[in-house]
């Protein structure tokens, strides 16, 4: 990335967003090719898209419970955020140029990822792998270069930071009773931890796209505008969605339902005043933009109509 940036100012002699955007003929287009490809380095590494994914759930898994929440909840953004505020407004070349190859890794990143997920048996892991899934979603529809995909996109940033930060939340303070986190040793939670459940009930559905919370909106506009670039692209993002509903509800039966781990028995594993309080926006905000995505929505139209009338849309 610091390469592509010097190479930018040492050719336009500026770095002004702004500047760059409307007078980016000083950038040839074979220029612009190797430019998204620098870029590209560093952006996929940071959404992470497939294949170079790989340090994430090795990060996840290693880090304490805030480090977690942040990475998921703000970090990972910033790849999605560089595509759209650098690559595609400044390199439009090299965007065309890499189109096709960036759809088919974003289709491949939601499809490989929800598979790897259904096999892991550390609920950190688990989530830190669904990830991958859902930051797939989010390339996908910034890479389709229609409105429907784009704003999927920036809503599915907001949506993945919220339910994601809550989701390891809800790992963190069940493994700090129990200090395990794989999945096998838990069971029959909800006997014991009524509110804990109820929580991980929302943020787990609201992680599947259930309608009326947060990522269905977002999902939906996604694979729209999938659908309105290649109908394979948006049948591989309803694939995703179908293995996510499975992973995911597959994870909380297991650590949820079913007979209690007699091993949890005499653990108080029922959420605190503190921890209630946490979590309870979180829900909020997941069920407040399932049922009203235009408060996301309203902000975006705007910007992204410029964005995509910049000569970028095929």
């Amino acid at each position: 990335m610091l390469v592509g940036v010097i190479a930018i100012y040492r050719t336009c002699g500026t770095l002004d967003f702004q500047a760059l955007a409307l007078g980016r003929a000083s950038l040839q287009p074979g220029q612009q090719v190797w430019l998204f490809a620098a870029f590209l380095a560093a952006f996929a590494v940071k959404v992470p898209m497939f294949p170079v994914h790989t340090w994430l759930p090795n990060a996840h898994t290693e880090a304490p419970t805030a480090g977690s929440v942040i990475l998921a909840g703000i970090l990972l953004k910033m790849g999605a955020y560089g595509f759209l505020r650098v690559s595609i407004p400044i390199l439009p070349h090299g965007v065309q140029f890499f189109l096709k190859p960036m759809l088919i890794i974003s289709a491949a990143a939601i499809v490989y990822g929800a598979y790897v997920t259904l096999v892991q048996t550390d609920v950190k892991r688990l989530i830190a792998f669904s990830s991958v899934s859902h930051m797939g979603f989010v390339t996908l529809g910034i890479f389709t270069l229609n409105r429907s995909g784009v704003e999927g996109a920036v809503l599915q940033m907001v949506n993945h930071g919220i339910v994601s930060a809550a989701l390891f939340l809800c790992v963190g303070m069940i493994y700090e009773r129990t200090h395990t986190r794989e999945i096998k040793d838990y069971g029959g939670v909800a006997k014991t931890a009524p509110v804990y459940s109820t929580f991980l009930a929302v943020f787990c559905l609201a992680a599947a796209g259930t309608p009326g919370l947060n990522s269905f909106v977002g999902e939906f506009l996604i694979i729209g505008g999938a659908f309105q670039t290649r109908a394979w692209l948006g049948a591989m993002a309803v694939w995703g969605v179908a293995l996510g509903t499975t992973y995911i509800i597959w994870l909380y039966y297991r650590v949820v339902m079913g007979k209690m781990n007699p091993a949890l028995e005499g653990l108080k594993l029922e959420l605190n005043a503190r921890e209630v309080a946490t979590l309870a926006p979180l829900a909020l905000l997941a069920l407040y933009l399932g049922l009203h995505p235009e408060y996301v929505l309203a902000y975006l139209r705007t910007p992204i109509a410029r964005l995509l009338g910049a000569g970028v849309a095929p």
